[in-house]
């Protein structure tokens, strides 16, 4: 497979490991809605927060999506897309170190991608997905960097979003973008994925009126359908007009039952016991038992004796597989956007109409989705559309790194989509709230002090989690309450520590392990008969006994990884 070198890259290839956690604080003064949703935005390092959200989030996201910096050099985006930013310039001379004053502008951006991807790929669950928006200046870089973090097979698509028309062309007017889409492991990915085709909803809302008007003469509410189409002619669901029969199921189409390729046998119409002719060089899309079964269910309509279609109906086939190809115009999101908060609050969002689709390709009703580079916060508004749309429990977990962006902008616009907004301030042009919720949070102490020792901020929950995530490799099943914080493959993890006495070993607080200690601990599961992992800041139980009792004693905070 092809690989992609840059100079900085044997700075970061293992940058994502030593990113130091920090504990996460979350304020609710700028959190908004039922802050049990289990929505997150935080504001700090996107790396660093990523880090810190890892213990608790590992495996369990099912779609990420990412509006990263395209490296275009233009200087007045909120999002300084030459990598010029403070934040990312002292991060950059962190990891890269002296290299950093030989790094072109592309190499500065593999160096900025590569660790994030990293630990986003750690966030994905077997079965998740991962769509970055991109434009030429990185494609080809991205391309390569993505096969290289998440697998070449797991490769998706190179989707191509097209938009507006830019009047800075050259010698040819660039009007799209891309979004690259890879799977975690893409064995794993539904084998087809759909999303709603437009405008169907008006067309069943009228088919659901001439039901209940004409009963069961179907003949007349079709007729009455087909010119509910004709007079909506300029409308999006004219585009389903084919669908203009009505019988008790719903409105429907009728199909071919032939296909190129298809079965070749003598099908029998068991009303008349004659074969029904088949064209040349066509097969049936059926077999026998099959077309006995539609014609008992009603889906096959004889239009003579020898003559069959396939009735296909609306509400059956109201979901379209997507396309790499797609059109909406690029200043949409940004009109939108306007209404909510203001103008010229945000330049070039991404479209929450978009977002959402992608989100109804790879998401079930009660998935996690999660954007790093959270922007003026549009994953999450397509997210609470698309749970108000199907009545789905999705969360999203947001990382914005500018402060006053995610303050001012993403919490903002997140608040009034929930709870409802009048457009443009005008309140006789009320918009419903979709619901929902989140905590706000900010980035806190690391959670080991200069000295190594934990940091006196760290409590008992903060410094389960990582130990059990450290330990196991997935985040704690639930907030540690007991010494036992759970059991994975085979160890159950223990910890006696206390924030009060940390770095002070001392019995009475109850953070050695001594003899009483190991025999008092907490009952295990009943039927494990694995290995206790027993964190404590001090021990007095013999080698010899822990062995005896199948336990392992591990040291804090020497023996905590990611000191």
């Amino acid at each position: 497979m092809p690989t992609l070198d840059w100079i900085g890259k044997q700075a970061v290839v293992n940058h994502h490991r030593e990113v130091p956690y920090r504990l996460i604080h979350c304020d609710s003064d700028h959190s908004a809605g039922d802050p049990e949703t289990g929505n997150l935005l935080v504001q700090g390092d996107n790396l660093e927060a990523l880090r810190a959200l890892l213990p608790y989030y590992a495996g369990k996201v099912k779609c990420i999506y990412i509006d990263p910096p395209y490296n275009t050099g233009n200087e007045g985006w909120v999002y300084n897309d030459n990598l010029s930013s403070p934040e990312i310039k002292a991060w950059l001379g962190k990891a890269v170190g002296k290299q950093l004053e030989d790094l072109s502008r592309h190499d500065k951006w593999l160096c900025m991608m590569y660790p994030r991807l990293r630990l986003l790929r750690d966030f994905l669950r077997e079965d998740g997905a991962i769509f970055v928006s991109i434009d030429d200046n990185e494609v080809a870089n991205l391309r390569l960097l993505m096969d290289e973090v998440f697998g070449l097979p797991n490769f998706v698509a190179e989707m191509v979003w097209e938009g507006a028309f830019k009047n800075d062309a050259r010698q040819i007017g660039v009007n799209h973008e891309y979004v690259l889409v890879y799977g975690k492991d893409r064995s794993k990915l539904p084998r087809e994925w759909g999303v709603e085709k437009e405008a169907v909803e008006p067309v069943l809302r009228e088919v659901r009126r001439l039901k209940k008007q004409y009963g069961d003469d179907y003949k007349s509410a079709s007729e009455d359908l087909a010119g509910w189409f004709r007079a909506n002619k300029a409308k999006p669901s004219f585009a389903h007009r084919r669908f203009r029969f009505i019988d008790k199921r719903g409105n429907y189409k009728e199909d071919d039952p032939t296909a190129p390729g298809g079965r070749k046998f003598d099908l029998i119409n068991k009303k008349t016991n004659r074969v029904i002719p088949l064209r040349p060089n066509r097969g049936w899309a059926f077999d026998q038992d099959t077309f006995d079964n539609l014609v008992v269910e009603g889906r096959i309509s004889f239009v003579t004796e020898n003559s069959i279609m396939v009735r296909r109906y609306l509400h059956e086939t109201d979901k379209v597989t997507p396309q790499s190809v797609f059109y909406q115009p690029a200043r949409s999101a940004s009109e939108r956007l306007a209404t909510i908060i203001g103008s010229e609050v945000f330049e070039y969002p991404k479209d929450e109409m978009i977002i959402k689709q992608f989100l109804e390709m790879a998401t079930g009703l009660d998935d996690i989705v999660m954007d790093s580079f959270a922007g003026s916060g549009t994953t999450a508004h397509a997210t609470l559309a698309l749970n108000k749309q199907d009545g789905g429990n999705r969360r999203f977990i947001l990382v914005e790194m500018d402060e006053n962006v995610a303050k001012n902008v993403t919490a903002k616009r997140l608040c009034l989509v929930g709870e409802g907004y009048n457009k443009n301030g005008d309140p006789t042009k009320p918009e419903e709230g979709l619901g929902g919720g989140f905590r706000y949070c900010e980035l806190g102490t690391q959670l080991f002090d200069e000295f190594g020792d934990v940091a006196s901020e760290v409590t008992f929950p903060d410094l389960a989690a990582h130990i059990f995530f450290s330990e196991t490799g997935v985040p704690i099943p639930q907030r540690a309450q007991s010494e036992l914080l759970g059991t994975n493959l085979g160890r159950a993890v223990y910890l006696l520590f206390d924030a009060a006495h940390a770095a002070t070993p001392r019995e009475a607080v109850g953070n050695v392990l001594t003899p009483e200690r190991l025999e008092n601990l907490p009952d295990l599961p009943e039927g494990f008969e694995g290995t206790k992992v027993i964190y404590a800041e001090g021990c007095t139980v013999s080698e010899a006994r822990l062995k005896a009792t199948n336990a392992i004693f591990k040291q804090i905070p020497y023996q905590v990884e990611g000191n």
